[in-house]
């Protein structure tokens, strides 16, 4: 099933954002004290090692077939040329 476009989501974000008057309901700098002070909290940094652990075993299994395909040409260019 396809995703909401972008374009349809920035829409109903303007419509919601703005009453019937057409003026937005804040300035655009004029949010709560509360609000602002809050720091932005950053996603806690991950164990990639544990998460990726199949990619090194595929590099060198492509890194391999590619040396053999390559190996290949150029047996095949000495005996064919």
């Amino acid at each position: 099933m396809a995703k909401k476009s972008r374009r349809a989501r920035a829409k109903h974000r303007t419509t919601v954002a703005r009453p019937a008057g057409g003026r937005p309901l804040q300035e655009p700098g004029a949010m709560p004290a509360g609000v602002q002070s809050r720091a932005r909290v950053l996603p806690r940094a991950q164990d990639f090692t544990s998460r990726y652990q199949y990619v090194m075993p595929e590099l060198r299994r492509i890194a391999i077939i590619g040396g053999a395909m390559i190996l290949v040409l150029i047996i095949l260019s000495f005996v064919l040329g």
